[in-house]
């Protein structure tokens, strides 16, 4: 290790498990000193268990690491405070905030009960806020600070049956780009990572829905009987841990997709094609112009099966999907 963060001090939620754990230790591991949080719930967010917490601060502290475990939820605003104030307790300020905790509670947009959709989202994107602003009030004030969050696919792209998630998601990458433009000015860079890695959450995913999605084009859904070795909680966590770094004081607002290998930087929100006018246009304007010019060569990410009748869908369409 190069201990490229010795002397910092790290907040990482939903670190007993997964991608959180795999930062967690990476982070020690580079010097800095970790405030391990995660109340050890299961995957749809019920329950609570010490060990998750508790095995990860100890594995740092064998290793020669600084480490305490945090138990409170990120869903609530007193569990982002009391972290943070933790973490300044514990090591004397805050330098680092990593927010990887999640759980899923999948249902069809048509079968989702309202806590299935509010427990999601506050455990996502409430939780991103709960830790970020307590966090960022210090982090200004020291003019220094890295916030690394985690959006999905989901979120960027859609995934059947993960309306809650996904918009969870998608609104932490809103968040980030927002957030960045609020902290840049004090030294403070906030990024996000949209990974990809076989983990515990994963793992719960039917293979029915696994098959529904890659047929779909949301690419590979590996399944517990075909575990892809390449795409590990540890390889995701290298890309976090540099975001963190004191080279990395240029990059803010940004997306990344991390999965085995591969890093790449998510393509930012730009129109791509535009008709324009002077004035308003009809709608009998934009029935010719919209399919034939805006929207031509786009694919349609679920298209009615081919023996379905739609209005205004010509015959042969209907006839060769």
């Amino acid at each position: 290790m190069t201990d490229k963060l010795r002397g910092r001090s790290a907040v990482v939620t939903g670190a007993g498990r997964g991608i959180g754990r795999a930062v967690a230790l990476l982070l020690a591991q580079e010097g800095a000193s970790v405030v391990v949080n995660d109340p050890g719930v299961n995957v749809d967010g019920t329950g609570h268990d010490a060990g998750p917490a508790d095995q990860v601060r100890d594995e740092i502290k064998v290793a020669g690491g600084n480490a305490v475990a945090n138990y409170d939820d990120v869903s609530k605003a007193k569990g982002g405070e009391n972290m943070v104030r933790q973490c300044v307790d514990a090591f004397g300020r805050i330098d680092i905030l990593i927010n990887v905790a999640g759980i899923l509670r999948d249902r069809m947009i048509f079968n989702m009960a309202e806590d299935e959709w509010d427990a999601v989202i506050n455990v996502h994107l409430k939780g991103h806020f709960n830790t970020i602003k307590p966090a960022s009030q210090l982090m200004r004030q020291q003019r220094y600070g890295r916030i690394v969050n985690f959006s999905s696919i989901s979120g960027l792209r859609g995934n059947s049956g993960q309306a809650n998630y996904g918009a969870a998601k998608a609104g932490i990458a809103g968040l980030t780009r927002v957030v960045a433009r609020d902290l840049g000015r004090y030294g403070v860079t906030t990024n996000c990572i949209a990974p990809g890695a076989f983990t515990r959450m994963v793992a719960q995913v039917p293979d029915t829905t696994r098959q529904l999605r890659a047929a779909r084009g949301m690419g590979p859904q590996p399944s517990s009987a075909n575990r892809p070795t390449e795409m590990t909680a540890e390889h995701v966590a290298p890309m976090t841990v540099w975001l963190c770094t004191d080279d990395a004081w240029n990059v803010n607002g940004k997306i990344f997709h991390v999965s085995g290998g591969t890093v790449s930087l998510a393509q930012e929100e730009s129109p791509i094609r535009q008709i324009q006018k002077d004035g308003k246009w009809t709608v009998e304007e934009l029935q010719f112009l919209a399919p034939n010019f805006l929207f031509a060569g786009v694919q349609n990410p679920a298209p009615p099966p081919p023996d379905l009748e739609i209005p205004g869908r010509p015959a042969q369409s209907a006839a060769t999907g």
